[in-house]
């Protein structure tokens, strides 16, 4: 016997001390987990025994209810920075207390703070995907780059609609969760012989 077939041996000794019902939620909240996301969560699931279609169904729901999580946090801080800057705008410029380039000088600042931290190659990777494909590929070879939830942030920040964003981010879940299962249980199955 092979380390992995040991490997996968034990792990599944461990899940079943689990009750059945609750497998599916650990696998679940595996997928929540970013980098890990429905591609390891699957694969966490069926190596410790679960059948593939219901590991895949716990993990792909446990990545899309940390993205629509993501989604709903980043919109209302998008829509509470957006609501500020209009009402400081509004009350800054007729209220005689600091004039319009005092606010310049203070934008610029914050401007030039943040420009000065390079960018990661997945995130540089992930704006030529956005605006090459729009918001379906950038959804869809998003992963690829970054996890889901760091996707779905940049989109909703950018002011994409959440709704928009959580269809295409569904879509993507599933495309990528699907492929990891299916290649995860031919690779168990046919190479590993578990």
């Amino acid at each position: 016997m092979n380390p992995f077939q040991d490997l996968v041996l034990n792990l599944q000794a461990l899940a079943a001390q689990v009750p059945e019902l609750v497998q599916p939620l650990i696998v679940m909240l595996a997928g929540a987990v970013p980098f890990l996301e429905g591609e390891a969560g699957s694969a966490i699931g069926m190596i410790a025994g679960l059948h593939p279609v219901v590991a895949g169904v716990a993990a792909a729901a446990g990545n899309f209810l940390s993205v629509l999580f993501v989604v709903m946090l980043t919109s209302r801080a998008r829509t509470a920075v957006v609501n500020r800057d209009r009402t400081r705008v509004g009350v800054t410029v007729g209220a005689g207390g600091s004039s319009a380039s005092d606010h310049d000088e203070t934008d610029a600042a914050f401007e030039q703070i943040t420009s000065a931290k390079p960018e990661s190659k997945g995130r540089q990777r992930f704006k030529r995907w956005l605006v090459r494909f729009g918001v379906p590929g950038a959804s869809i070879l998003g992963p690829a780059a970054i996890p889901t939830q760091f996707t779905s942030a940049i989109l909703v920040g950018a002011g994409t609609p959440r709704g928009w964003v959580l269809l295409w981010q569904a879509v993507a879940i599933v495309i990528w969760t699907t492929l990891a299962t299916v290649s995860i249980w031919a690779a168990l199955t046919f190479v590993v012989g578990v």
